[in-house]
């Protein structure tokens, strides 16, 4: 018998489909200097101060907070804290509902943060990847599972679904129905650490309990970022947050089976061997809206017990880039394509986004022949207008959703085809917090976004109607 993944993907790569979960951002160009549809925007969706001073948002706009660290969830344990990386999954035949999977970016010196903390009851050890060293504990890290009615706008349930990892940052979904969480950590077996981290695990959305928390090790171990699955072909592509970071894409042996194995590799850039894309130095080397053929070389040693493998990618060719952040897949007026975030790339080193549009036999011995297209997308020119770009998710509208994590004033961005950027929310008082995880609900009319700060995630709503343009 198929397993559901296969039959989704064979039907995919028959039909040419993109999933639903992905809609259509218009093709890059350089920002547009088009003022009055700036100052549009701007108007649209300026920010007006919260009485609460928890988030500040656009006149029309509201929020609601959910699932703050320290509640007690269904299973009986503490909401860890630091939410981070999440993503929103329909619940079939039930449009009232949705799934949101969220990480928790909790490392092993903050066990008081973590799901146990307040509880005395504990999972199944079989269930938990990896022990406190000397102690009967988990590890803190790991995700948990909401069920969350979009017409109450409450959570209706919610457990740990991944157990015993360390700093799951952010990861990505996939189109068969799961999430993938990285942990953004080179911790080896030791003092801290019974066994080594750095891996991605596959969540369900429909898990009721933890899942058996198995590391894709194929997948490579480094500073897992974020990920994002071609839903035609399953490749999934990977950031790393390094200052000196390469890209990677994973080639899975079967569709959708991400644990029975595959090919990692690195993206390189045509003609330009090991090719440096922050623009750290000389501003404009990479110019927005210019492209580059781009090659994908194989790496082996991918469990990296060196902590190495980046280093190896570039004495292979890898093109290095600015601390790889948020990733998504999206579908443009060329195909897919993946966006992902450099969150210090740029001369004034506060963000770059950039768009790979894979070769039409991405994957195939004739992909050399068609390779696929490189473009910076957008470069933030200063703090003020955008501040180093995290966790990124396509708009039901086409735009881009970015979560700011630098030093100011934290923001929540959109940012259209054109390179105009505009304001969703911020934090309230001031609050310097990082946001992260922002995922949009299947219906497209709830914006789910954490912030780290009080450890909160809120649903936002209002008249997103207001930023389509036909």
């Amino acid at each position: 018998m198929q397993s559901s993944r296969r039959v989704f993907f064979k039907r995919a790569m028959s039909m040419g489909i993109a999933s639903s979960a992905y809609p259509l951002i218009s093709a890059c160009s350089k920002p547009a200097n088009d003022t009055a549809a700036a100052e549009d925007l701007a108007e649209t969706m300026a920010i007006q101060p919260d009485p609460e001073n928890l988030l500040d948002l656009p006149p029309g706009f509201t929020y609601a907070v959910h699932s703050a660290a320290g509640e007690i969830m269904d299973d009986g344990l503490s909401v860890p804290a630091s939410h981070d990386g999440m993503a929103c999954f329909p619940v079939e035949g039930d449009a009232d509902r949705c799934i949101l999977v969220r990480n928790h970016e909790v490392d092993f010196d903050e066990i008081e943060d973590g799901p146990f903390a307040v509880s005395s009851k504990m999972p199944d050890f079989d269930k938990a990847y990896d022990l406190v060293p000397g102690d009967a504990m988990p590890l803190p890290g790991g995700t948990t599972t909401l069920l969350f009615n979009l017409k109450t706008r409450q959570v209706e349930r919610s457990h740990l679904s991944l157990a015993g990892t360390l700093s799951n940052c952010s990861g990505g979904l996939t189109p068969w129905g799961s999430w993938l969480s990285c942990e953004e950590s080179r911790v080896t077996a030791g003092p801290f650490a019974r066994k080594d981290h750095g891996y991605v695990f596959e969540v369900p959305a429909g898990a009721k309990g933890l899942v058996d928390p198995v590391p894709l090790t194929a997948m490579g171990r480094f500073r897992h970022e974020a990920t994002a699955t071609d839903p035609k072909t399953g490749i999934v592509y990977q950031t790393e947050d390094e200052d000196d970071s390469v890209i990677y894409r994973f080639l899975p042996d079967t569709a959708g089976e991400l644990a029975q194995g595959g090919r990692l590799q690195v993206l390189v850039i045509r003609d330009q061997a090991r090719a440096d894309t922050r623009n750290w130095d000389v501003p404009g080397q990479y110019a927005q809206g210019e492209s580059w053929q781009v090659d994908w070389v194989d790496i082996d040693t991918v469990t990296s017990p060196d902590g190495d493998l980046r280093l190896r990618a570039v004495t292979k060719g890898a093109a290095v880039f600015a601390r790889g952040e948020g990733m998504s897949y999206g579908v443009t007026q060329e195909g897919g394509a993946v966006f992902f975030a450099c969150t210090s790339g740029g001369f004034e080193r506060v963000g770059q986004i950039w768009k790979y549009v894979p070769s039409p036999f991405e994957g195939a011995p004739d992909e050399a022949k068609s390779p696929g297209i490189l473009t910076l997308h957008y470069e933030s020119p200063s703090s003020i207008e955008l501040e180093m770009c995290d966790n990124i998710v396509a708009s039901p509208w086409g735009d881009l959703t970015v979560c700011e994590d630098g030093e100011g004033e934290s923001y929540v961005r959109g940012v259209t085809p054109d390179g105009r950027v505009y304001d969703i929310a911020r934090a309230g008082g001031g609050n310097d917090a990082e946001f992260a995880g922002a995922c949009w609900s299947p219906d497209g009319q709830t914006l789910f976004v954490n912030l780290q700060g009080p450890h909160v995630t809120f649903s936002i709503r209002g008249p997103w109607a207001k930023l389509v343009r036909v």
